[in-house]
């Protein structure tokens, strides 16, 4: 095997350890050329990972799972959600990591095209840890939709299960006093995982007592309360995930005594131009919070793709970020009363930027907050798990050029026909679609995003559940899922063996 072959197979695996693995078919006949072009194939093997879920004695959790129906699988394949390794007070419960004998799972899929849901109840629930083969690999979605009565964090909260990783950026956390929240760090390897946590406020850096080599040990989770990591209370922070060995999946779960709360989830990658979709025309309050973190200040233009076109927030067209500091601004009820999403480019020169949004439902003592991260465009295809025929809104959003999307939902949890539409968007605009449900709907059902043609589009979904006049609500972004990865087709050459 010469170079360029060894090079070709080291490439392909590191690509392919973003989200599973892919194997390099064998030759069908010997031939004179060494590699041809990359082809898209389907992963083989997906992680998820979810955070323990609540505190709360009185939190209701319901986990789905989905894996859309892929061209080019075998038929062969399972998927399982199974609790983390739980720690004793003296370290040993998770030794050395593996699972306990009791561990079930807490959902086991069945088929491609078909949600599978499981429910537990109370403060007891662990981490999870989710792993996908063969047919159920694709593309697979975990959604953990949480329902709390009362208390600090009261209302819907939602977060999609996420692939482990290296590097995670936060804006958005908070250490103020009517604000609670934690930086779940969870690993899914069976070796430890070291971790650096980094906070940024106003005024750059701020000093942590215990923000250093933290350790997640083998098949464990670990939350983090964040306030125990500085002296300093500050409304708007943004926190770095730094992982120096091993992987682990994070997610900062953000509890407001007064605003109800939800999972913060992780900003896609500091970039120039960002897109932060989905905000619910209902808003009744919206605030930016973003960071740059290189040494050069960002200055970025505002708008707000509406469903007639961009426009800018009156006196807030552009925003100005320091390099190393955490800038936030109030952009109070910018929707006015219709379909929404941020957009950001630079004025001038491009500067990484991370940012989210916070959003606010209701008035008085009826408020609920979500939280929007900055978000990967759907790419080739998204999916939404956990939806109902009337707690569901999609929004998509066209940032730069007229697109054509296909939307599908899935059969229903407990039965129900898929049925798909297609719409069009107008470029710089955001739609709050009319989604298409199963015929015969039971149980819940996901929703596939697939654009057709044209520019990038970027999606969010809101889910909403009312209760004692909170209007709870959660929102989540649709990236794309990673559900192919591009692999080399290689042939075998003799002839270098003569070489």
């Amino acid at each position: 095997m010469n170079r360029t072959t060894l090079s070709l197979i080291a490439g392909t695996a590191a690509l392919a350890a973003v989200t599973g693995f892919a194997v390099l078919d064998p030759p069908a006949t010997a031939g004179t050329r060494t590699a041809e072009a990359t082809a898209e194939r389907p992963v083989e093997r997906t992680s998820l990972l979810c955070p323990a879920p609540s505190l709360s004695d009185l939190a209701e959790t319901s986990y789905t799972s989905f894996t859309p129906v892929t061209k080019g699988t075998g038929s062969d394949g399972k998927a399982e959600l199974l609790p983390a390794a739980e720690q004793s007070a003296d370290g040993a419960g998770g030794k050395g990591g593996g699972k306990k004998k009791a561990d079930k799972p807490v959902l086991t899929p069945k088929e491609p095209g078909t949600p599978v849901t499981g429910d537990v109840s109370g403060s007891g629930t662990p981490a999870l840890l989710g792993t996908a083969e063969g047919k159920f690999a694709p593309g697979w979605s975990l959604q953990e939709t949480t329902e709390v009565a009362a208390g600090t964090g009261r209302g819907l909260q939602g977060v999609n299960c996420t692939a482990p990783e290296t590097e995670f950026w936060f804006p958005g956390a908070s250490t103020a006093s009517d604000r609670t929240d934690y930086v779940h760090l969870t690993n899914p390897d069976d070796s430890a995982a070291v971790v650096d946590l980094e906070v940024y406020g106003k005024d750059g850096a701020l000093q942590t007592t215990a923000g250093e080599d933290i350790t997640v040990r083998p098949h464990s989770s670990e939350p983090i309360l964040l306030s125990t990591l500085t002296d300093e209370k500050q409304e708007n922070l943004t926190v770095h995930v730094n992982v120096r060995s091993g992987r682990v999946g994070a997610a900062i779960q953000a509890l407001d005594e007064r605003l109800g709360g939800d999972w913060l989830a992780a900003a896609a990658d500091p970039a120039g131009n960002l897109v932060l979709p989905g905000i619910p025309k209902d808003a009744t309050a919206v605030r930016l919070v973003a960071f740059t973190p290189g040494d050069s200040d960002a200055d970025l233009k505002v708008r707000l793709a509406s469903p007639s076109g961009s426009i800018t927030p009156a006196g807030n067209e552009t925003l100005h970020v320091k390099a190393g500091r955490t800038t936030a601004v109030d952009l109070g009820d910018v929707t006015r009363g219709e379909a929404g999403s941020l957009i950001l480019t630079p004025t001038d020169q491009s500067v990484p930027v991370v940012a989210a949004v916070r959003v606010i439902r209701g008035k008085g003592d009826k408020q609920e907050t979500a939280f929007i991260p900055a978000a990967a465009p759907v790419g080739a295809r998204a999916t939404s798990a956990d939806n109902s025929s009337k707690g569901t809104t999609l929004a998509l959003t066209a940032p730069t050029g007229t697109a054509k999307v296909k939307v599908t939902a899935s059969a229903g949890s407990g039965g129900g026909t898929a049925q798909s539409q297609t719409f069009t968007l107008k470029a710089g605009t955001t739609q709050h679609v009319e989604a298409p449900v199963p015929s015969g709907l039971k149980g819940t059902y996901a929703l596939t995003v697939e654009p057709v043609s044209g520019g990038p589009v970027y999606a969010a979904r809101t889910l909403v559940a009312t209760g004692d006049g909170v209007p709870g609500f959660t929102i989540q972004t649709l990236p794309g899922d990673r559900g192919t990865v591009a692999v080399p087709e290689a042939d075998e050459d003799l002839s270098v063996l003569q070489k």
